[in-house]
């Protein structure tokens, strides 16, 4: 939700079109509010300044945040999202000093499945710390709060190949993995049915989508990577995922559509948008828009959390995790919208 507080000169018409935009019904009062009554109840980003491949779960009333910390794995635990930063990091997991777990600890995320917490985590062998000896980990917790209680590593999720960035989703009574699998010179979406929180069919996993556009093919890479299960308004599933390097400036976020009722094991039932979904604005500042998560705010608001860079730098450093709102087309689709720069006031994710 765009308000455009340094430029008072824009006539109230361009305001509630922007309001209406983002699904927003605003009166007349509010949007002729003072610059410092929106300033009481709106927020600006970064939510991290250092925020890589930011993850948020919800539960009970609480926000989990986590994002790559690289050397451990900690959590934050806030009620208002929008105020994560204020909130203390809690170290739940270290690595151990040798094996196969031992480095590069990366896009770690949270989820709550029967009835237990697991943190589905990235990590290389520290001997052999390359894409040929990465893969995706887990660790549970059987504590209500999963900042609390002991966390027990469950090894290695068993896929036919090596990859990165694990996430689970639900569906039809069903439980699948998703991650981005090293196949050849380039890097696909890997999708199987779970047995347990820890464990996949591996004679069941799919290859669904591979690089063919030239925007997954920045960086000198052919990279698909991050894979967020978003349900569409309709019956459909979406698949959002990060396109090319992570230093690749035009790193974006691409997305697969598969129609109600379609098996999501089956790489035929997935449609690729051929344009990003959500990519970088020059006009904002905003660069290497990617490696999403999903929220939803007590007033019921949907939110795109993601990372990006202020600087077209060509490199991966610089990532802090953002969030902002976003609305769903009358096909039941998602719109995301253009990335918002740093110095946009957003209204609160209310109801604290």
């Amino acid at each position: 939700m765009l308000y455009h507080l340094d430029q008072p000169s824009k006539p109230v018409s361009q305001h509630v079109w922007q309001a209406l935009r983002y699904g927003v019904a605003l009166s007349l009062l509010v949007v002729l509010l003072p610059a410092k009554a929106w300033a009481q109840q709106s927020f600006t980003n970064p939510l991290q300044a250092n925020g890589p491949d930011p993850w948020v779960a919800q539960r009970n009333g609480y926000y989990y945040y986590t994002n790559t910390l690289g050397n451990r794995i900690a959590l934050w635990k806030t009620q208002q999202l929008s105020e994560v930063g204020k909130a203390q990091p809690i170290t739940v997991w270290t690595p151990p000093a040798t094996g196969p777990n031992s480095t590069q600890i990366w896009a770690p995320e949270l989820h709550y499945l029967q009835g237990k917490w697991y943190l589905y985590y990235t990590a290389a062998n520290k001997a052999h710390p390359d894409d040929d000896h990465r893969y995706v980990f887990v660790l549970e917790n059987a504590s209500a709060d999963p900042t609390q209680g002991q966390w027990v590593d469950k090894g290695k999720v068993n896929t036919k190949y090596t990859g990165l960035d694990g996430s689970v989703f639900e569906h039809g009574d069903k439980q699948y993995f998703l991650y981005s699998a090293y196949v050849g010179p380039q890097s696909v979406l890997c999708i199987a049915p779970l047995q347990n929180p820890w464990t996949i069919d591996q004679s069941k996993e799919a290859i669904i989508a591979r690089p063919t556009y030239a925007w997954e093919k920045g960086g000198g890479r052919q990279i698909l990577e991050g894979p967020e299960f978003l349900q569409g308004k309709k019956g459909q599933l979406f698949i959002v995922y990060s396109a090319s390097a992570c230093w690749d400036d035009n790193y974006s976020l691409g997305m697969l559509t598969a129609a109600k009722g379609q098996d999501p094991l089956r790489a035929e039932s997935w449609t690729k948008a051929p344009q990003p979904v959500f990519k970088p604005s020059p006009e904002n500042h905003v660069w290497g828009t990617g490696h999403n998560g999903f929220a939803k705010s007590p007033d019921g608001r949907d939110w795109l959390v993601y990372h990006a860079k202020a600087q077209a730098d060509g490199k991966c450093e610089g990532r802090s995790s953002r969030m902002q709102p976003f609305t769903w087309r009358p096909d039941g689709s998602p719109d995301f919208g253009v990335p918002v720069s740093l110095q946009t006031p957003l209204r609160w994710p209310a109801g604290r």
